[in-house]
Formats: C-alpha cells, sequence, structure tokens
C-alpha cells in the first residue's frame, strides 16, 4: 500500500472505531437505541436508532434530474432496488422487530429515489442473486456496499457513493497485526465468497506462496453467526470483511478488534463502493446526479453521520471509475 493510502485508510478505521464505541445497549424504553461516541473523547453519544421507526432523513424530488431516467423507469414510478439479504451492521440489518431492513444503504437508497421522484422498491436477495437480477433486468440498481472492480465494470455501471475499506477481524487480544501478504501467511481466514475481500485475500495466498511461506486457508460460512461463532472458537484466525461492518461488531460485543484495514481496490487505489446498473441501461447519470444533490444538499452527511460512517465519505460521485484490478497487485 502507498504511503498515502496507508495513511488514509489508518485514519478512516480509527475515526471509524471512535464513531462506533458504544455507551450503550439497546434501551427497549425509547423504541430501541444504541448510543455511539460520536467522535474520539467526545463527551456525549450520538444515538443510533435500531427500532424499525426509523425517522429517516429525507429530501425533495429535483425535476431535472428525474427528466434524465430512462421512460419506462419514470413511468412505472418505482425504482427496484436490490441487496443482500446477509445482516450487516451499520451497512443493512435488521431492526429490533427483526424484520425491518435499516443501515446506511437503505437510508441513501431512500434519498436518491426521492431525488429522482421514485418510490423505492425494496428487494432482499443473496449476494450472488443481486447480480442475476441485475443480469436479467428484474432490478434497477444494486445498492449493497458493492465494490468498483474493473471485472465488474465490464458488464455494470457504476455510481459512486462511499469509500471503501475492508477490515481484518481477530478475536480481542490475538496480538495480530495485519499490514501486507506476509502477515496472513499460514493463517486461517474467513471471507464471503465472491466480494472483492475474497479476491484480495485469495492474490495475497497467491503471493506468499511465491515468496516460499504458507498459503492462506480460506474457509466461507453461511453467515456471521457462524463466522464470529469459529472466531471465538480459534477455528479460524480472521475474518475479512468490510471495515464499518467489522469495527461496529468490534465496538457492540467487545470480543473482536480490527488488526488491519486495506483498501478495498488494491495496493494503490482507493476503493469505492457504488450504486450499480445493468450496462448502457440509461440509469447511471441521473444516479450520479442524485448523489450529488444528496451531497450538496447536506443530506448525504446526515445519514453519514447516524451511521458513525463519516470518514467514509466522497465530495461528488463519479461514473465507472478506476476500480479493483483483474489482478491485484
Amino acid at each position: 500500500m502507498s504511503n498515502t493510502l496507508a495513511r488514509r485508510s489508518t485514519a478512516a478505521a480509527l475515526g471509524l472505531v471512535s464513531a462506533l464505541v458504544l455507551a450503550a445497549c439497546a434501551n427497549p424504553s425509547d423504541g430501541g437505541t444504541t448510543e455511539v461516541a460520536a467522535t474520539k473523547g467526545a463527551g456525549s453519544g450520538t444515538k443510533i436508532n435500531l427500532s424499525p421507526d426509523q425517522n429517516r432523513v429525507t429530501t425533495e424530488k429535483v425535476d431535472s434530474i428525474a427528466a434524465q431516467l430512462p421512460a419506462k423507469i419514470r413511468e412505472r414510478g418505482t425504482l427496484e432496488i436490490v441487496y443482500s439479504s446477509g445482516s450487516a451492521a451499520p451497512l443493512g440489518f435488521y431492526a429490533t422487530d427483526n424484520k425491518t431492513r435499516i443501515g446506511v444503504e437503505s437510508d441513501l437508497a431512500h434519498l436518491v429515489s426521492e431525488v429522482l421522484g421514485l418510490k423505492p422498491d425494496f428487494n432482499t436477495v443473496s449476494w450472488e442473486n443481486i447480480f442475476v437480477g441485475l443480469d436479467s433486468a428484474k432490478y434497477d440498481v444494486g445498492f449493497s456496499n458493492i465494490t468498483v472492480t474493473e471485472e465488474r465494470k465490464e458488464k455494470y455501471d457504476f455510481a459512486t457513493y462511499r469509500e471503501d475499506n475492508l477490515g481484518f477481524e481477530a478475536k480481542k487480544g490475538s496480538g495480530l497485526k495485519i499490514t501486507g501478504p506476509e502477515d496472513v501467511a499460514g493463517k486461517t481466514i474467513a471471507v464471503g465468497s465472491g466480494t472483492n475481500q475474497e479476491k484480495l485475500l485469495i492474490e495475497w495466498s497467491k503471493e506468499d506462496e511465491k515468496a516460499g511461506l504458507k498459503p492462506v486457508d480460506i474457509k466461507y460460512y453461511q453467515n456471521d453467526s457462524d463466522t464470529y461463532l469459529a472466531l471465538q472458537s480459534g477455528r479460524i484466525d480472521l475474518y475479512l470483511g468490510p471495515n464499518p461492518t467489522a469495527a461496529y461488531h468490534a465496538a457492540a460485543t467487545g470480543k473482536t478488534e480490527v488488526v488491519g484495514t486495506y483498501s478495498g481496490a488494491g495496493a494503490t487505489l482507493q476503493g469505492l463502493i457504488a450504486a450499480t446498473t445493468k450496462k448502457d441501461s440509461g440509469l447511471v447519470k441521473p444516479l450520479a446526479a442524485a448523489i450529488d444533490e444528496i451531497i450538496e444538499n447536506g443530506t448525504y452527511a446526515k445519514v453519514l453521520e447516524r451511521w458513525g460512517l463519516s470518514d467514509e465519505a466522497v465530495t461528488k460521485s463519479e461514473i465507472n471509475p478506476p476500480g479493483l484490478p483483474k489482478t491485484n497487485k
């Protein structure tokens, strides 16, 4: 990793962990909230609302942006949004009623839909079926912590809305520190199948073997609860996932810690998360314009702040920027 990226990722990680240090547990008397310190050393906490009544940040329709929509979508009046059914706070997870989806991804998707004058229709599917649904035009856009990659750009268009940083999560007190491939040699690490985290880990394992070191023993689990059970029992050494999720889980449970961060786009490029739509669908430009609108009107910053993710903010939405290389080096 370049020095600039290393400093940036470290600062983001420290800021995120600080933002997610829990000051109180869920409180049934106020509808289910978790209180977090807004910044490191802040005197008062910021409450994260875990109830199904979200009181979301809202915004207004912008006619000039809505006019850019493909006629089919504009006439339909709904935006078919897809995201992963997996539970990963604070990105996307279930409220205290165990059925209402909440998190930063759905909040941002709501804002974009409002700018476009469309009713958001949310569809939750398994990770791989996000892309199957986009391919078949069953869904218009994915808001599911999807990283821009050069391989994905062959089939999809991207409008970026957040930085992408990955986090290595270990059992608290592990003594591990992950800064590069040599630190994971011979380790047993869980990762999600089909993710850019998996791609990065496979590349690191290959680098280790070329250097005469042991490869990574990569494990896959069906859900987060199985992964964390394996981490606590010592069956795996590390879990590699989105840094926001790792930091939130570590702060919430006190049983794990983030022992390393890395850009989701590799050593020389800051990874970016993006609204993802089928290539040449005609939707990416109005999506980017809608994201720019919420950045400019301040509602974007309010959403990131309420989920403790201000350190991952971008200043504008980019269409199809450079992404994780096909071969990560």
